[in-house]
């Protein structure tokens, strides 16, 4: 074992074991790593800001502006009010309106915005109608993974494959070209959904602040119940609630914390805050009015309709605009155009620079605010994530794990070793993150094909499809942390009805990729 290859399989253990015990923010954890392997001189400086500059790194970000503004139009919120049943209904009807439209929506728009538009007016139709709203949550969230997965766009790891197939040499993905696959695990994963969410799901459960809540609100006539979902940027993150002193930089008093399943309500002063917990609060409505636009928090409930609402006119224009950069983008990609106009890429890139820009310039979104609304952790996490991989190629680790992986399946062929490769890549994502996974995997992936000389599209795509099926727990993908705490949901909820969907997402993957994209 050579001098590169310890240092780098060193750092890979420490990164996934800082992911894992979230020391770090990710993007951090991975920035960490990546310097090591620059003072290692395994990366030159160059091959460390490449990924700074990739072109579907800055397309993400481009795309969080684009998400902003349809948020902004007001569009998402009226959409879902129109979907949502007015009168009595069941579950299964309730789901046959809403899931197959939202997962046609996340396909074109980042998953988060949707579910933050989403899970309070779902949770307030649901007590409304008189049903547990804990049997829509999670299917919320995982609907808008299963759109996600159908087009370049509809999540951030599409794209980071995408931008690594380009950098080694490789066509990449075109608008529509994964969802020769993931149209199938979407059907496949909404049809589950309908039939088994309502057994597996729990019913409602009561916060075990509600009483305390209800005898407030009878003595404060102007306070009652705020929920707080804790963004990466809250400056009180690892910082105990007494230290912090919450209700001084917020004023509202917080009543229980909601994190992994569990409810903390005794000894709330000595608990640390984290990325993800749930507070439920005592505020004021100034509170959502003051803080809903702040990037500290990722959701504000107060169980009233807080989402913007403009003119029509601007409704009407932030739909146009997403519908010509998808069909630009689309439509850009045909042979016959890149032969009109060879001087000119007119790909995702070039179409959503001039809808984030005709955006700003309408004030569909606030262009003096737009740095807010990219979330820069997920982007350095992407750059550091190029680099992560150049890594594994320059100091031999891709060729020597690719080379064990194929000897433990020695006589078994390409397909066994597809298998291998979603298993890992799955492994990895509801461990750490979706794009460190698909960073970790895409160079084993690509050194695997080479060894075996077959092509290596089909491990590129199964890569997209298992770093984005992140359904067993809370922990691997943003959505499923979000519903984790306004629907108070236990850890071992995601379990029993998410691995179901990560078995139904492998079976389909591995058996249908190789005849989509043949070896």
């Amino acid at each position: 074992m050579t001098f590169e290859i310890a240092v780098v399989l060193l750092g890979l253990v420490g990164m996934v074991a800082a992911l894992i015990l979230d020391k770090m923010r990710p993007g951090m954890v991975l920035f960490s790593v990546v310097v090591l392997f620059l003072c290692a001189g395994i990366l030159t400086p160059n091959e460390m800001l490449e990924g700074f500059s990739n072109k579907g790194m800055i397309t993400v970000a481009l795309l969080y502006l684009v998400s902003e503004g349809i948020r902004q139009s007001g569009a998402l919120g009226q959409l879902i009010k129109k979907l949502l049943p007015q009168k009595k209904t069941t579950v299964f009807k309730a789901q046959l309106r809403m899931l197959p439209t939202i997962s046609f929506i996340s396909a074109f728009l980042n998953n988060t915005p949707v579910v933050v538009i989403f899970a309070p007016i779902i949770k307030r139709w649901a007590d409304s109608v008189k049903l547990p709203a804990t049997k829509f949550l999670i299917p919320l969230s995982y609907v808008t993974i299963l759109g996600g997965i159908c087009t370049l766009i509809g999540t951030s790891t599409n794209l980071v494959v995408h931008g690594m197939i380009l950098d080694a040499g490789y066509d990449g993905f075109t608008m529509f070209e994964l969802g020769k696959i993931g149209i199938f695990i979407a059907i496949a994963g909404i049809l589950y959904l309908f039939i088994f969410s309502s057994k597996l799901l729990p019913d409602v459960r009561k916060d075990s602040a509600e009483v305390e809540e209800e005898l407030e609100e009878k003595g404060k006539g102007d306070l009652h119940r705020v929920e707080a979902v804790l963004g990466s940027r809250f400056p009180g993150i690892n910082k105990r609630l007494k230290d912090f002193n919450f209700k001084r930089h917020y004023g509202a008093e917080v009543k229980e914390i909601k994190r992994g399943g569990q409810s903390i309500t005794e000894n709330l002063e000595n608990c640390y805050l984290r990325e993800g917990d749930t507070l439920v609060m005592m505020a004021d409505d100034s509170f959502i009015q003051t803080w809903g636009e702040s990037s500290v928090f990722v959701m504000l409930a107060n169980g009233k309709d807080n989402e913007p609402v403009p003119g029509k006119g601007k409704h009407w224009l932030a739909l146009i605009l997403l519908a010509l950069m998808i069909a630009g983008a689309t439509i850009g990609e045909h042979p016959f155009v890149k032969e009109a106009v060879p001087s000119m890429h007119l790909d995702m890139f070039f179409f959503v620079s001039i809808t984030t820009i005709i955006m700003a310039w309408t004030k569909i979104f606030p262009a003096r605010k737009y740095t807010k609304y990219i979330s820069w952790d997920v982007l350095i996490t992407i750059a550091c994530a190029f680099a992560i991989s150049k890594a594994m190629v320059n100091s031999g680790v891709a060729d020597m794990v690719a080379k064990y992986i194929i000897g433990l399946s020695d006589h078994y062929g390409p397909h066994v070793l597809l298998a291998a490769m979603f298993i890992i890549t799955n492994l990895l994502t509801e461990l750490i993150t979706n794009n460190a996974a698909a960073a970790l995997a895409f160079p084993l992936a690509l050194s695997i094909s080479t060894q075996l000389g077959v092509s290596p599209v089909p491990f590129f795509v199964v890569i997209c499809m298992a770093a984005s099926a992140s359904f067993s727990t809370p922990i691997g993908y943003q959505t499923n942390l979000i519903v984790q705490g306004i629907g108070n949901y236990k850890f071992t909820d995601f379990v029993r009805i998410g691995l179901p969907l990560n078995i139904i997402t492998f079976l389909i993957s591995v058996f249908l990729i190789p005849v989509i994209w043949p070896f």
